[in-house]
């Protein structure tokens, strides 16, 4: 009951997506009249759970990277802040974003447990929220001008037109619903995935992991906040940023959906890695910023008014959500801590030991400095990343060492495994591996994969590079799996 306790802020924050969020799919919609609320309400619901559920996992990892949250009270803490934050810009009107609310809060249980921020992954994060205004503007640019010239060569009479805008803010919403759910049901969810208290679930020729439990009730909280408070931000985005006509909306719509979906899409970064080309980071993106990026996009090059007064208003409330998100989940952790007794990060600890020192020989990791390093247990990975620094180690190897010195006592447990064993996320060949090391222990995640990989060379990680880099990143998050699942 504490665990499922722990769940309601991931659930608060959700419904805070919805409320806030909606506007980005259907505002343009309901504003200038062509799809009534309830219609837009009803439609968004349904499409952001099936979203959350099919295609929630592609930006998980990056956040994961950013900082995994390893304790569920301190999953509840990253939540609670950042539901708090979107609650109170929603009621001030403000259209912000998931994804900055949930940034900020982690960065702030990453300060407080002394985890290290991976700087990698916070600046691709920020940079989509640049580069996903601008990339907006120009697709509701390029789409209008499609529309114009459509329009411009077909004779359409209005009765029709008005009856196409509508179906097509019907197809647009629910596709932009489904992208809403895909990119940021891992914001929402993505911080109770370490310490699920959720086993698989089967219901009849469906099997659920634990993570697509909690995708699910993630994307029912956030209709649930479509449903009851997303009226007043809708009017917001839909009328008060710049006029738009039903043509209007539906291209702003389009190009927002469009890239809420790029950024979310596993299928087109395997098709652009397939065809040798750089794929595009699977990141969660505001879908506020691009929502608000194709409007201005679109009057501008309409020539338009655009009410500048209130764009700066929200790019104020983008910078303002995510300092204070991470201030308020610093102070909460603190308090959840030391006044309720809560374990709000499980402590991880980094040691180099003689074992560590034959492996980073091997990788070309060790230096001589580090000889004063060794045997001494480091509570945090700022406190051993800074001793690094000081024994003289080079930047560009710092990330290595503490991949490989990171002190995690790992029993492998096979009953364990087997009651939270999703067969489609770990195949029959792959658990056998993990079986065969039951009751074997392990000081370092290293150790335990390369006695997976002996077992059965599915195991290992491929050479980095653009052809692996989808496996990669499936084999670790199994990894991640299994590591909450063993770890002492």
């Amino acid at each position: 009951m504490i665990s499922l306790f722990f769940l309601t802020s991931g659930l608060f924050l959700g419904w805070s997506l919805g409320a806030n969020n909606t506007a980005n799919v259907f505002g343009s919609a309901v504003g200038s009249g062509m799809v009534r609320f309830k219609t837009a309400a009803a439609i968004t619901s349904i499409f952001v759970i099936i979203g959350s559920v099919l295609s929630g996992d592609g930006t998980g990892s990056t956040l994961e990277s950013l900082g995994s949250v390893n304790q569920l009270a301190g999953a509840f803490i990253v939540a609670m802040a950042a539901a708090v934050s979107v609650y109170w810009m929603t009621r001030a009107d403000i259209p912000v974003s998931i994804t900055q609310s949930i940034v900020g809060s982690i960065v702030g249980w990453n300060i407080f447990s002394g985890t290290v921020t991976d700087l990698s992954s916070l600046a691709k994060i920020l940079l989509s929220w640049l580069f996903s205004p601008i990339l907006a503007a120009a697709l509701s640019i390029i789409i209008y001008k499609m529309a114009k010239f459509i329009l411009t060569h077909m004779s359409i009479h209005i009765l029709k037109l008005d009856y196409y805008n509508r179906i097509g803010f019907i197809i647009v919403g629910a596709f932009g619903a489904y992208a809403l759910g895909a990119n940021n049901i891992a914001g929402v969810m993505g911080v109770f995935i370490p310490s699920s208290p959720f086993a698989s679930l089967k219901i009849g020729s469906i099997t659920l992991s634990p993570t697509d439990q909690l995708f699910l009730i993630g994307g029912l909280s956030i209709a649930a906040g479509v449903i009851s408070y997303s009226g007043k931000v809708i009017k917001t985005v839909g009328k008060g940023i710049t006029e738009l006509t039903p043509v209007g909306g539906l291209v702003v719509v389009s190009a927002s959906s469009l890239v809420l979906f790029i950024f979310a899409s596993e299928g087109l970064e395997s098709l652009l890695i397939g065809a040798g080309l750089p794929s595009i980071p699977l990141v969660p993106v505001s879908s506020s910023q691009a929502i608000v990026g194709a409007i201005v996009g679109l009057a501008l090059i309409k020539g338009g008014r655009v009410n500048y007064r209130l764009v700066g208003k929200i790019g104020l409330g983008w910078i303002i959500t995510p300092i204070f998100a991470g201030i308020f989940a610093f102070i909460s952790l603190f308090v959840l801590q030391n006044v309720f007794s809560q374990n709000v990060y499980r402590q991880v600890r980094f040691m180099i030991s003689p074992d560590t020192v034959q492996k980073l020989e091997a990788e070309g990791l060790y230096s001589k400095g580090m000889d004063s390093l060794n045997s001494i247990v480091f509570k945090n990975g700022v406190s051993f990343k800074e001793a690094l620094g000081a024994a003289g180690v080079p930047e560009n190897k710092t990330a290595g060492i503490m991949y490989f010195s990171e002190f995690l006592d790992i029993r492998v447990n096979g009953a364990e495994l087997k009651k939270k064993l999703n067969p489609e996320f770990l195949r029959n060949e792959m658990a056998e591996a993990v079986i065969a090391l039951d009751g074997k222990t392990f000081q370092y995640k290293w150790q335990f994969e390369e006695a997976l990989a002996e077992q059965d060379p599915i195991w290992k990680i491929k050479p980095e590079s653009q052809a692996n880099k989808n496996y990669n990143r499936n084999l670790r998050a199994k990894l991640t799996f299994l590591y909450g699942i063993f770890s002492q």
